[in-house]
């Protein structure tokens, strides 16, 4: 038994357990952004970086039609005390670092307020020319700083309303009032429903299409509160009616195929609140190495 209480077979390694980002950079790069001061509804999120490493080791890094063992992972590790403007400031710091030196950064968090900072950091100088996708069953379009603003907060800051795609955005957990601000700011939304008719594939071939118009990089937030309740009873806003687990991993795995996605997030998985079998943060943890996958097709 491995010192984690796991089995030891020399022929069938476990993911995670990457070492530090080296000179020499990385192809994926995972990076803990455990916010949770600012969420709407009280959570443990910031416990879920660590849940989702410890997670890791229970798979393996093979996966039939990709190379992901050849793949150079790393793991820089959590931004300390990443809330609020100062913590924030360290987590665009860091996401920065990491990105400059990764072919993809995966940033876990913590509530989705990760989301600014994680792409800020890994947009730069390119913001202006950038593209956000998201998979969420919110438009995240509040007023204020929360786990509830991200969206907003990033147009605020430069990002082109147009060349944002909301994916999955559910019935009865919105308003009124913020489907007509997402409307107002341009902001492509492709509604739960629509997925029951649509190919995955086609559905987030378009996402691309639209939110790399401007020739930027493209940031992927995976809110995972867009599964199915059953899948993921440790996010707090998931709602019965959601994504299957299966179609997240895919757009994950789409996500990371595209050469135009230079990082995505894992948000809103509160590790403290997860059933037993802790499959929300399982979920969370084949979202990386399913990204990884797709990295490793390009």
């Amino acid at each position: 038994m491995s010192a984690h209480g796991l089995s030891v077979d020399p022929l069938w390694p476990r993911a995670g357990d990457w070492p530090p980002l080296g000179a020499g950079g990385a192809d994926l790069t995972l990076i803990g952004i455990p916010t949770q001061e600012t969420s709407l509804s009280p959570t443990g999120a910031g416990a879920t970086p660590t849940a989702v490493r410890d997670a890791l080791r229970r798979y393996s890094a093979f996966a039939p039609g990709a190379d992901v063992g050849a793949l150079c992972f790393a793991d820089v590790g959590d931004v300390a005390s990443p809330d609020r403007q100062e913590g924030r400031e360290r987590a665009r710091a860091a996401m920065a670092e990491a990105s400059s030196r990764s072919r993809l950064t995966v940033a876990v968090g913590g509530d989705n307020s990760l989301t600014v900072p994680a792409a800020l950091g890994s947009f730069g100088e390119d913001l202006g020319a950038a593209g956000l996708i998201t998979l969420d069953a919110h438009h995240d379009l509040r007023d204020g700083s929360s786990n509830g603003s991200p969206v907003r907060e990033l147009i605020e800051a430069g990002l082109d309303g147009r060349r944002i795609v909301q994916i999955g955005i559910a019935d009865f957990a919105n308003s009124a009032a913020y489907a007509q601000r997402a409307a107002g700011y341009g902001i492509t939304v492709i509604p739960r429903d629509e997925l029951h008719t649509r190919p995955l594939d086609d559905v987030m071939a378009e996402a691309l299409e639209i939110a790399g118009a401007g020739g930027g990089p493209i940031h992927v937030d995976l809110d995972v509160d867009v599964c199915d309740r059953s899948v993921a009873p440790g996010c707090p806003a998931s709602v019965p009616g959601g994504l299957a687990a299966w179609e997240l991993r895919r757009f994950a795995r789409l996500a990371g195929a595209s050469p135009l996605v230079r990082s995505l997030d894992i948000a809103e998985v509160d590790a403290t609140a997860d059933a037993p079998d802790q499959r929300t943060v399982r979920l969370a943890a084949l979202l990386v190495l399913d990204a990884a996958a797709g990295l490793a097709s390009r």
